[in-house]
């Protein structure tokens, strides 16, 4: 019962990880940086989502690890 409880907790976390992972910005490398760069210097970038998806990406992946950690010590 505990082992399953968290495998399905362990599989949500690695879902919400790649969402995470997907949904923040690049670092502007390529043509799509230079299409997109000359737009944040007059409109600006959007900072505060990006260091909340940072935050929330490294929350996940910590508890992505301790359930991976603890259902390898259960095994």
């Amino acid at each position: 019962m505990l082992k399953g409880s968290i495998t399905v907790f362990h599989v949500l976390l690695s879902l919400g990880l790649i969402a995470t992972v997907l949904l923040q910005s690049g670092k502007s490398a390529g043509l799509s940086g230079a299409i997109a760069g000359g737009a944040e210097t007059f409109f600006g970038k959007k900072k505060g989502l990006d260091e909340l998806l940072h935050k929330l990406t490294t929350f996940i992946a910590i508890g992505f690890m301790l359930t991976a950690i603890i259902l390898a010590l259960l095994k």
